[in-house]
């Protein structure tokens, strides 16, 4: 089939190249605009734009917006078969769905109607899940709504962040996507209307809900940690600032919620449970680092405390 693949960030990246490799014809990419980044908030093409880019001879799609009269024109004058999404972070009008015959193919990273949104990993974690996966479906105006095609499943590990399972999802979903696009061409591949009991809704994660509340229960404040890393990153106030959290350990001892306890190489704080472990934290302007360093080098006090931005 010809496609044209749509995606944006570093993890659609897998699933592009899967596709490069396939047996279909990859015609063109959509991707989101060139975006401010770094220090020097210089323009910055998206990773599936930069390796479109490399490999050279592929159109590359950068629509503001999905809906643009110039955009839906290109695309009907491209004329794929099937339109193939990983992450695109574009809102695509009806018009846009009908320009392929296959409709777009999106992967999704949960098992629909599990946790449909932007941010399936990171809600899976941070609820708890044992299990999660990879779901790839007919993309329809309803939020992650449309008939699906095929099914993955991963476990997720007591330590998993949303970078690791994200990684492995990505992975394992592209080969799933490409399974699908084959199975759609060859005419077997039927998609299933999803349930209308089980959905779960997975929304972008902001910087204010990555804020951890030590009055919870340290497991829960563990999974915040795990499912904000690396982006945007879990946090608390020591001494007036930020202070991200990007790992911790459970632990067995008993500390007041926010109270900090230091030895040479570890730093505990309390939570509404057991205490968890320090093991990197990120202060305001500097640099992921160990959480003994960070301790020895702002002096603990008796006083300090974690968590009481409100006081």
């Amino acid at each position: 089939m010809r496609l044209v693949f749509a995606g944006t960030p570093e993890p659609a990246v897998a699933a592009l190249k899967a596709i490069v490799a396939s047996r279909h014809e990859l015609v063109g990419v959509v991707t989101r605009p060139d975006a401010p980044a770094g220090r020097g908030r210089k323009l910055v093409a998206s990773p599936v734009a930069q390796y479109a880019e490399e490999l050279g001879g592929i159109e590359i799609l950068k629509p503001v917006k999905p809906r643009d009269p110039d955009f839906l024109a290109r695309l009907t004058e491209i004329a794929p078969d099937c339109c193939p999404v990983v992450a695109y972070g574009g809102l695509l009008p009806q018009a846009a769905l009908d320009i392929p015959p296959h409709g777009w193919i999106n992967l999704h990273f949960s098992v629909l109607p599990a946790w449909r949104g932007a941010a399936p990993v990171q809600h899976s974690i941070i609820a708890g899940d044992d299990v999660t996966g990879a779901s790839t479906f007919r993309i329809v105006k309803a939020l992650d709504a449309g008939p699906v095609y095929g099914v993955l499943t991963e476990p997720i590990g007591p330590q998993d962040t949303s970078g690791d399972l994200l990684h492995r999802l990505a992975e394992s979903g592209a080969k799933l996507l490409v399974d699908t696009l084959d199975g759609i061409e060859a005419g077997v591949l039927e998609a299933r209307e999803q349930p209308a009991d089980g959905v779960t809704l997975a929304p972008k994660i902001t910087v204010e809900d990555a804020e951890l509340d030590l009055a919870a229960p340290a497991q829960r404040v563990d999974r915040l940690v795990r499912g904000c890393n690396p982006a945007p990153g879990a946090w608390t106030v020591f001494r007036g600032e930020r202070l991200k959290v990007l790992a911790v350990r459970l632990t067995d001892e008993e500390l007041k919620p926010g109270e900090l306890r230091a030895t040479k190489s570890s730093v505990a704080v309390g939570t509404g449970s057991k205490a968890v472990e320090l093991v990197t934290v990120q202060p305001q302007g500097k640099k992921p680092m160990a959480a003994a360093d960070w301790a020895r080098g702002v002096r603990l006090t008796d006083e300090d405390r974690l968590g009481l931005a409100g006081e």
